[in-house]
Formats: structure tokens, sequence, C-alpha cells
């Protein structure tokens, strides 16, 4: 009977050793994971979901050499417009510039101020006055542009069109080229203030947003900035 009893509870532990074995218990078969294995938490295996942090050095390249394309294009019409203008053709013949002309100069101080309001409140995270404060810069722009087509139409129920007076020409085409930059800042604008509508995620997001803001901050102060140049120009430079 002990033979037997021993046999029996031998066959059992052999019966218990595979199926630990198989269900990948502290076993080291086929099956099983060994305390090391390849899935580990102390792997590499690039599950890992930590985002990885965010390098504004790209986009203020990018914006960097975009400011610097359009310095050159408006460089290159302001030098021919100051030679052509010193030149004293007797085509050139200047007029005053439209009333909604300084009107347009206004908004966009006006808009430019507004975002300096928006980008302090995007460093602090304060995200409802810099979604508001956003909204208002855009706007500006928007009406920026819409006074700017008030002063073309208004130049052609004068008569005053590009042919026959180099003056008129350059008038169009600056003011035209410019609001054709300002467009493009807006939809900058537009896809900051789609961005800032919900909070800040997490640091990374809120690293990009003020970076973001950063960029685009420089190019509509510029956009700005060269405005009064070129109003400067066309008004007082004739």
């Amino acid at each position: 009977m002990k033979i037997g009893t021993a046999e029996i509870l031998d066959e059992i532990d052999e019966k218990k050793n595979r199926r630990t074995s198989l269900a990948g218990g502290p076993g080291t078969g086929n099956n099983g994971r060994s305390k090391g294995g390849g899935n580990g938490p102390g792997d590499d295996d690039g599950s890992d979901d930590q985002p990885e942090p965010f390098s504004p050095a790209k986009s203020r390249i990018l914006t960097t050499f975009l400011l610097i394309i359009v310095l050159m294009t408006f460089g290159g019409l302001i030098a021919a417009y100051v030679v052509i203008a010193t030149n004293k053709m007797q085509e050139w013949q200047p007029f005053d510039l439209p009333v909604t002309l300084w009107v347009s100069t206004l908004l966009l101080l006006l808009s430019s101020a507004a975002y300096f309001v928006s980008e302090r409140a995007t460093i602090t995270n304060d995200q409802p006055r810099a979604k508001t404060w956003l909204l208002i810069t855009t706007s500006l722009g928007g009406i920026f542009l819409s006074s700017q087509i008030l002063s073309w139409l208004e130049l052609t129920q004068r008569g005053l069109y590009m042919r026959g007076n180099p003056y008129f020409g350059f008038f169009y085409i600056l003011t035209a080229v410019h609001a054709v930059h300002v467009i493009g800042g807006i939809v900058a604008l537009s896809a900051i203030l789609f961005k800032s509508w919900a909070p800040a995620r997490n640091a990374n997001d809120l690293a990009k947003r003020i970076s973001f803001a950063q960029v685009v901050g420089w190019y509509w102060h510029f956009m700005g900035v060269l405005w009064i140049v070129l109003f400067i120009l066309l008004g007082f430079w004739k």
C-alpha cells in the first residue's frame, strides 16, 4: 500500500508541475515568463506613453526665415518707390490718402496691443483671458482688411487707377501685398484661437501654446511695424 500510495502522490505532483509551467507561473517552461522577461516594466520597448518634451527651436527658425523673406520682398518694393519718388517724374502725381487709411492704421495698432495682452495671458496660463484678447486681435485684423477694401473702392470712385501714374501703382501694390500677408497672419491667429478654446492638457501642451503664441506674435507685430513704414512712405514721402 505504501508503494502504491507513493506512486500515486508522485503522479499528482508531476501533473501539478505541468499545469504550473503551462500557466506561466514561476517555472521556466516555454509559455512561462520569467521576472526579467522582455515585457517587464524595466525594459525599453517603446511602450512608454510619456510625450517627448516640446522644443520651440524649429518654429522659431521657420518664422525667422519667413520674416526675412517678407522683409526682402517689401525692401525691394520700397527701394523702387523711393528711387522713382526722388526722380520726380512728370507722371508721378501723388494724392491725399483716404481717411479710411488712418482708421486702418489705428485698427492695426490696437490689434497689435490686444495680441500683446493675449500673449502675456498665454504665458501665465490664463486661458479665458488669452482666448478673449486673441478673439479681439483676430476681429480687429479682419476689420483692418475691410477698411483697406473701402479705401480701394474710394480711390476707384475718384478715378484713380494703377495705369498712367506710378504713384497709383505703388499704392495699390504695396497695400495689396501687405493685405495678403495680413490674411496669412489672420489664418495663424485663427489656428491659435482654435487651440486655446480649451485649457492646456499638460505642461507640454502649454509649452507648445506659448511657443506658437510667441512666433505668431513676431509675425503680427512685424505686420504692424511694416504698415507704419508703408503709411509714412505713401502719405509723407511723395
